[in-house]
């Protein structure tokens, strides 16, 4: 019998009592039951994102959040800077594509994060545009930008700081009105720890501003149709119920922990697998920025990446996330967030040396699982 853990960087695994209160009767999206919901979770999403401002919800992936904040505060003519480090920094360059957004691509290399002065001097060369989109934890090359500095850079201008929180909220950090961020977009499968589902933005009252100029097409995600069914505790379209009714639990629990505490057993669990992995003689792909919410680790010479994930997958009931795109089989991720827990992670690095001394990588058994233990204590 395979006994099956989860350590990709979303969907994360779900606590017990959030499945509990997800597989009970459901109940009508029209009532003062559900309202309730609502309530509590709209309180309680403004305490994650560190917000007094609304935090709009969807029955969407976090990808429904982020075309949300393109087609909301942009109209025709209007430019968008546009941070590419990796798969879903790119993500935002295509949505703009497809609505004929013209945007200005700030390509960094990969595991590197961007300095904010090059982001100053492209928003001094162009004033049409209106947007800058950037990601706050790169899910695919594990690495997490310094949003605090570039929010100092961009409050000087007209435009709208957006920031990809998908894989980072409830993970690692984000101030969204200390830093003076205008736009958050995220997702329910990874920080906060419920299936996916649910995308989430808050919105500040500069982005507001745009968005009541904002003449691209829109329907679903109206953002202002949602502030509007927000302020009389109501959705404009059917609600996920029973993802809502997870949340709400999900929510319970981290306000139970406490945010400061979480981020610093994000930290410590992180901390710990990159010093598992370095024992071993592996290299990470983002040793200078790497997130506290997955750990990319770069493969090593001669071993078959993909077969690596594949095997812990299949054989272990291990389940980690290969490279995307151009760095297929080229890495692997760790991830640390949500409801993963330092007894996981042992798990998890016991199987991936024994996988690698499978395939024939030599490093010294146990180094790793030592070090990782050693780092938690």
């Amino acid at each position: 019998m395979l006994k099956n853990y989860l350590l990709t960087p979303g969907p994360t695994p779900i606590p017990p009592r959030v499945l509990e209160t997800m597989a009970r009767p459901i109940i009508h999206h029209r009532t003062p039951e559900f309202q309730k919901v609502i309530q509590e979770v709209e309180e309680d999403l403004k305490y994650v994102y560190q917000t007094k401002n609304e935090v709009l919800i969807f029955a969407a992936s976090g990808t429904g959040a982020m075309e949300g904040s393109v087609i909301n505060l942009l109209s025709p003519g209007d430019k968008a800077l546009v941070v590419r480090g990796g798969k879903f920094g790119e993500r935002f360059g295509e949505i703009c594509k497809a609505y004929g957004v013209e945007f200005i691509p700030l390509d960094v290399v990969c595991g590197k994060a961007v300095d904010p002065k090059k982001r100053d001097e492209a928003l001094k060369i162009d004033k049409k545009i209106k947007a800058v989109y950037v990601t706050l934890c790169e899910t695919s090359t594990g690495v997490s930008t310094d949003v605090e500095a570039i929010a100092k850079i961009v409050k000087n201008y007209e435009a709208a700081l957006v920031v990809d929180a998908i894989s980072g909220l409830a993970a690692i950090p984000i101030k969204t009105d200390e830093w003076g961020v205008d736009v958050v977009v995220s997702g329910s499968q990874k920080g906060l720890m419920i299936p996916p589902g649910l995308a989430f933005v808050s919105v500040s009252a500069k982005a507001w501003g745009l968005i009541e100029k904002s003449t691209l097409p829109k329907y679903y995600f109206d953002f202002k149709a949602y502030r509007k069914a927000i302020a009389k505790t109501d959705t404009p379209f059917t609600p996920a119920v029973n993802l809502m009714i997870g949340l709400r639990e999900a929510l319970k629990i981290i306000r139970e922990e406490g945010l400061e505490v979480i981020f610093e057993r994000h930290k410590k669990m992180a901390s710990a697998v990159r010093s598992s992995v370095k024992a071993m003689g592996l290299e990470l792909f983002a040793p200078e920025a790497y997130s506290d919410g997955v750990t990319a680790v770069k493969v090593p010479q001669g071993i078959d990446g993909e077969k690596l994930v594949k095997t812990m997958r299949d054989k272990y009931g291990v389940g980690i996330a290969g490279g995307q795109d151009e760095m297929k089989g080229k890495m692997f991720r760790i991830a640390t967030m949500g409801y993963i827990t330092p007894s996981d992670l042992i798990v998890c690095i016991a199987t991936l040396e024994t996988v690698l001394s499978e395939m024939g990588y030599k490093f010294q058994l146990g180094s790793g699982v030592k070090a990782l233990e050693e780092t938690l204590k």
